[in-house]
């Protein structure tokens, strides 16, 4: 494979009693982009369904992966696709959940801590770095003394099913600005979000 290749993997848990839960999210943005791509997921020997398709005609190469291992166990799948695509570090996108943001907001980043996100913990232990990029997916603070683990467990209330398409189109833009134009011009586009 070429530079232009890049591993979109969107984090979250297998099975349809996982599906609509905030830790979620990731699978959701990556159906988006795989449906922008006209692409059909299909099983994958690393544990993982992959969608792949170019961004425009002649565009960058995109392999977009949901691993159909449990969150914390997804840095498997991830890694085995890196290697299966030779696709390194700093061409991976993580699509993830994030308790730290506000919902409906989605934050970029290169690196740094995986703020207690069992996901992109296994992820970087994977890996071996934490140099990969992600889409932060702001699915809101847990409320009064909810348990954070229980709290993205649960799925999203009514009003915010019917903000979550905006969201997910957000976040599937996002990360095809990261790779179309960089992590400064996508985190400037989203900053003031």
């Amino acid at each position: 494979m070429s530079q232009d290749t890049w591993l979109v993997a969107g984090l979250g848990n297998p099975g349809p009693g996982y599906t609509h839960n905030r830790h979620n999210i990731g699978q959701h943005v990556a159906d988006e982009l795989a449906d922008r791509l006209g692409a059909n997921f299909k099983t994958h020997k690393a544990r993982a369904q992959v969608a792949e398709g170019r961004l425009g005609i002649g565009g960058p190469r995109l392999v977009v992966a949901k691993p159909m291992t449990y969150m914390n166990l997804n840095g498997g799948p991830v890694s085995a696709l890196s290697k299966f695509y030779s696709i390194p570090p700093a061409n991976i996108i993580a699509l993830h959940d994030e308790i730290d943001i506000d919902f409906n907001t989605v934050r970029l980043k290169l690196g740094g801590s995986e703020n207690g996100h069992n996901g992109l913990r296994d992820m970087s232990k994977a890996l071996g770095t934490k140099n990969y990029l992600r889409v932060r997916i702001g699915v809101g603070r847990p409320p009064g003394r909810m348990d954070a683990a229980a709290f993205v467990l649960k799925d999203f209330n009514a009003a915010e099913k019917k903000e979550l398409p905006f969201l997910l189109d957000d976040a599937a833009d996002a990360a095809a600005l990261l790779v179309t134009d960089g992590l400064e011009a996508a985190q400037a586009r989203f900053s003031g979000r």
